[in-house]
């Protein structure tokens, strides 16, 4: 009986799930044109539109800078393209948050990273302002070896209840489960450099917004335990 339970409520999750998605659309996060929707937070590095881009600039001596979405995402698809100067420490931020009562409003939350150094662990997860790494690519060399230099480079990320999964130009990267943070905004990071001028473009940005699911029933625990 206790399998028939278990076996009933994943698939009502799964439907569920479906359901939303059918009905969800894309959404552009950025017009192309300017930076409405978006609201800069932490430090003051430049950004800007440039021929359809978001150009992120590095300005020596500042923090960490984030440019955020005015509006928070719970469970989504997001898709964008970037292209990094190879001297760029970067990243995107989903469900992350700013508040007052958190080290005075510093950006904190889940960071899909963008890595061009040797190390190539661009879409690994890190958790800005927090723990640290949460599931970096030492052992996937697939998408290690993916990341394009000196061009634009494809991200998706999918975020549906604890499980965040990343891949970086169609190639599966990181696979985390983790529900310490179940929504937040969208940032745009640009890391604090020794230097000005380093810079980050953005470009195609948009989310599928897949809802809540506060409709989802619990799963039936194994009762032989």
């Amino acid at each position: 009986m206790k399998h028939f339970l278990v076996t009933v409520a994943l698939c009502a999750v799964t439907l569920a799930f479906a359901g939303n998605r059918m009905n969800a659309e894309w959404e552009i996060l950025f017009n192309g044109e300017n930076l409405d929707g978006w609201k800069q937070l932490n430090g003051n590095a430049k950004y800007t539109v440039v021929d359809g881009v978001i150009v992120g600039e590095s300005v020596k001596g500042e923090p960490n800078s984030f440019l955020a979405t005015e509006k928070n995402y719970a469970n989504f698809v997001l898709e964008l393209e970037f292209w990094a100067d190879d001297d760029m420490n970067a990243g995107v931020q989903i469900r992350s948050n700013s508040n007052e009562e958190y080290r005075n409003g510093r950006v904190h939350g889940y960071q899909v990273e963008i890595d061009p150094s040797s190390r190539a662990w661009t879409a690994g997860i890190y958790d800005e302002a927090r723990r640290g790494w949460l599931y970096d690519l030492k052992f996937n060399e697939a998408a290690r070896n993916s990341y394009k230099s000196g061009t634009w480079n494809e991200l998706r990320v999918e975020a549906i209840g604890d499980h965040i999964r990343t891949w970086i130009n169609g190639v599966p990267a990181a696979n985390l489960y983790d529900s310490m943070t179940p929504e937040g905004f969208i940032a745009l990071q640009v890391h604090s450099r020794p230097e000005s001028g380093i810079k980050i473009r953005y470009r195609n940005i948009r989310l599928l917004d897949l809802g809540t699911f506060t409709e989802f029933p619990p799963v039936v625990p194994d009762q032989t335990k």
